[in-house]
């Protein structure tokens, strides 16, 4: 999901101010490769906050983050002339991550969140040190971050670090073309010039929430799309077990004025208007009383996940419109010491997500399971087979499924409730929100995968129905797979006929051909 470097130049910049990017400007520069720049005012207000942190730096008191160590050794008073060294050794010492290299978007995400935090003018740094961040980004050089270092609280220090690290002209980077290299030679190719640290600038660059916020607003911007998917998926699967459409009806729903379920409802019936197969039942003389659960309430729990998604994108506002670091340059020219870089904010929401991913995927996956058990699937083949018995149909694929699930079960343990102290004790109790953000990430990808399968048996089971046809909107998002995977027939080799259900659902392709024809869902 990156970008290359001749799209970047094509882009509108990002301009970064005093104030807030918004959730679409971190999604433009972490997935499309948009460019960057500072605003006038925000080089105006470091300008003038920097003055203030080198008027402390040459009073003989230590004033912490300027002229002290950091942490439990902020006790030591640092003289003028070993202080570019220790932020040097800042840097160098907590660009400790180790593991598998964090993904590009990731990184660019957090740099642009770092970015807007030195432009607000409140950390203290010069403008010289926000320009070399905006250079990076628009030149599309990606310092490379490793997954395990941050606790998410003196923020997301050893993550962070590796990017100052490659700002300084140390460490590895990969350039536009996705090519690791010296970073000291990434810098060079573009035109960059290193950046060598003076006071405060160290610690200005490595204490904030910006890698789990990254992470999060990324989370967001999927699951708002997925939770559309869900509503379209559970409508083809209420049509292709001989469901009703009754119970999603204004008037029910608004008996329990929950708001997201109300969406998912009204959602469920405009997808499943004028179908065919759902006429077919709705006599009096039908004999189902009511149908299961995973039918009947899916707007009640993808309700209340887009409920808990709307809580999680107000707290990620809140952190978007945060300057945070320690020490902070007051609005009246105050230093001072605070501990807003603590992320226990931002790791709950992102726990609160995992839970709400991993029962979305539930509820489907019980879906997928009632289609292929002849004695709940209303006259359909076992495992939707072909010669059952001879073929398995989606039996295996409902395993994968229910592996999927399992692993987001695990995924929706909290990280934000478990703490190891640090730093001597100074640093007592921490937030792991970074680690709740890349175990998100992770539970993302498998609801996007176990929806991709439910869709891929549900147009089975639609195709089965024939001659009574779908509603015009599933009949789309069915014919969007068979661009892809042919419709029923002997069993063929299963694993690329769900890729290709999986990479459909991902790019937005199954949801656009649904809203093709109804329109936007909400």
């Amino acid at each position: 999901m990156g970008s290359d470097s001749n799209r970047s130049v094509t882009l509108e910049p990002v301009v970064v101010g005093t104030g807030p990017v918004s959730p679409a400007d971190v999604v433009r520069v972490a997935r499309q490769g948009a460019p960057v720049r500072l605003a006038e005012e925000a080089l105006a207000a470091m300008r003038e906050s920097r003055e203030r942190i080198e008027a402390l730096a040459a009073d003989p008191r230590p004033v912490y983050g300027v002229s002290t160590g950091f942490g439990a050794l902020a006790v030591r008073h640092i003289p003028q002339e070993s202080r570019k060294q220790l932020q040097r050794s800042l840097i160098r010492s907590h660009a400790a991550g180790s593991g598998a290299e964090v993904e590009r978007e990731v990184v660019r995400a957090l740099m642009l969140l770092r970015l807007s935090t030195l432009a607000t003018g409140r950390t203290g740094v010069r403008p010289v040190v926000a320009e070399t961040y905006a250079a990076l980004l628009s030149a599309g050089i990606t310092p490379v971050v490793h997954e395990y270092g941050s606790l998410g609280c003196s923020g997301d220090l050893a993550p962070l670090a590796h990017v100052a690290l490659a700002v300084i002209g140390e460490g590895t980077a990969r350039d536009a073309s996705g090519t690791a290299m010296p970073a000291a030679q990434a810098l060079a190719a573009a035109g960059i010039a290193p950046v060598e640290l003076a006071e405060k600038e160290g610690l200005a660059l490595i204490n904030g929430t910006d890698g789990m916020l990254g992470m999060l607003l990324l989370a967001c911007h999927d699951l708002r799309a997925l939770l559309r998917l869900a509503d379209v998926t559970a409508a083809m699967s209420v049509e292709g077990l001989l469901g009703t459409d009754k119970v999603f009806a204004a008037d029910l729903q608004a008996l329990r004025p929950q708001p997201g379920q109300a969406v998912a409802a009204a959602n469920m019936t405009r997808l499943l208007a004028d179908s065919a197969i759902v006429a077919s039942h709705a006599t009096p003389d039908c004999t189902v009383v009511q149908d299961a659960y995973s039918l009947r309430c899916a707007p009640q729990v993808a309700g209340g996940a887009r409920d808990t998604l709307a809580h999680a994108e107000r707290v990620a506002g809140y952190e978007l419109a945060s300057a945070v670091d320690n020490p902070v340059v007051t609005l009246d020219g105050r230093v001072e010491s605070n501990g807003n870089f603590h992320g226990a904010p931002v790791a709950y929401v992102l726990d609160f997500l995992a839970i709400v991913v991993a029962d979305v995927a539930s509820i489907s996956e019980r879906r997928t399971d009632r289609f292929l058990d002849k004695a709940r699937n209303h006259g359909l083949p076992p495992f939707l087979a072909d010669d059952p018995g001879v073929d398995s149909g989606h039996m295996i694929a409902q395993y994968t499924q229910a592996a999927l699930v399992s692993e987001l079960k695990r995924l929706a343990a909290p990280a934000s409730v478990d703490s190891i102290p640090s730093s001597a004790m100074q640093e007592d109790h921490v937030s792991m929100g970074w680690s709740a953000a890349r175990k998100l990430r992770r539970a993302i990808d498998g609801l996007t995968r176990v929806l991709a399968i439910e869709a891929l048996t549900a147009a089975r089971a639609l195709d089965l129905r024939a001659p009574l046809t779908p509603s015009p909107a599933t009949a789309a998002v069915r014919d969007a797979l068979r661009t892809r995977v042919p419709g029923p027939g002997p069993d063929r080799h299963l694993a690329p006929e769900i890729e290709a259900a999986v990479n459909l659902a991902a790019s937005g392709a199954l949801l656009a051909a649904a809203e093709s024809i109804v329109g936007p869902l909400d």
